[in-house]
């Protein structure tokens, strides 16, 4: 089975399928791509292959690459704090003080880093201190979004793996498994806006269909000009949190960004937006008010208060 559950990036595969052939794994694999591209597909491959039992790796079948697979596996360890801005740099000291334990139940260790890019100096840092003379049997995973923003001395540490986009064909039938009730001309938006990385597609097509009622009054609303719908919209949004006006009010202003593209010709992937059909100026007049808007909650102006201005400047 191999890696054929990774979409795409064929030479990436097959290079990583006769290394493995070989009975070569590195100790240390950067993974880089944009959100959506299929890095955490690979990680999880490539510490199947890593823990694998077979013969030819990774065979996904066996009991260290189901538990691998499934997340449950206790040497395939994830060093993150989904919750913190920047990875801490504790946990990664922790982990490199970890590797030197040897493995529970496999003949390696592998340590995900799923936030290379969020990882600050110190913290790289810390790394390439194991990574310069890491035990045989450990295995380290770096995913970052943009590579660049990593050590040079982090980079040229390992084996680079850049994720490919995908051809077209091959992103119209994921897509299609994958939503098989999306609109067709939805799909052929998400596919025009995503880059050629499925995970981006499926996120775009999910927004579609996840937009909030408030959000659908706003764009109703505000298309029609029509200032006692924006009102009803408004005036509940004073008592939310700060966060999550920040995040509705960031909300409206991808869709009117997005409303601005469709009126360039780009195609749309929420079909009923309605502020699609203003002008221009109008639209750019928005964006500019939610900016403003975001800015001042960001700033600690009250959320009643952000509500009552963009009321009125948008009303």
């Amino acid at each position: 089975m191999g890696f054929d559950t990774l979409l795409g990036n064929e030479r990436l595969k097959e290079n990583l399928e006769n290394s493995l052939k070989k009975g070569h794994i590195s100790h240390f694999y950067l993974i880089s791509g944009p959100k959506g591209s299929g890095k955490h597909t690979l990680a999880k491959l490539l510490a199947a292959a890593a823990l694998c039992e077979a013969a030819d790796k990774p065979c996904l079948m066996c009991h260290s690459c189901r538990k691998v697979m499934a997340g449950v596996h206790p040497d395939f360890i994830t060093v993150d704090d989904p919750e913190k801005k920047t990875v801490p740099v504790d946990l990664i000291r922790s982990a490199r003080e970890d590797v030197f334990i040897l493995p529970n139940e496999g003949k390696r260790k592998i340590y995900l880093f799923p936030r290379g890019q969020d990882m600050g100096v110190p913290g790289q840092n810390a790394l390439l201190k194991v990574l310069e003379e890491p035990p045989a049997y450990g295995v380290f995973l770096l995913l970052a979004d943009n590579p660049e923003k990593l050590l040079p001395t982090i980079r040229s540490r390992g084996v680079a793996l850049a994720m490919g986009s995908l051809p077209e064909p091959v992103l119209r039938k994921a897509l299609r498994q994958a939503c098989p009730e999306a609109a067709s001309d939805a799909v052929a938006a998400a596919i025009a806006r995503s880059g050629g990385f499925l995970g981006q597609a499926m996120e775009l097509l999910s927004e579609e269909s996840a937009l909030s009622p408030q959000t659908l009054e706003f764009l109703d609303s505000f298309s029609r000009g029509d200032s006692l719908g924006l009102l009803r919209v408004l005036a509940p949004m004073e008592r939310w949190k700060r966060e999550q006006l920040i995040q509705e009010l960031e909300r409206w202003l991808a869709l009117l960004g997005e409303a601005l593209l469709e009126k360039s010709g780009m195609p749309g992937i929420h079909t009923h937006t309605a502020a699609a059909q203003c002008s221009a100026e109008k639209i750019n007049r928005g964006i500019a008010r939610l900016k403003k808007a975001v800015r001042y909650a960001q700033g600690n102006v009250s959320p009643g208060a952000v509500c009552g201005w963009l009321l009125w400047e948008l009303g």
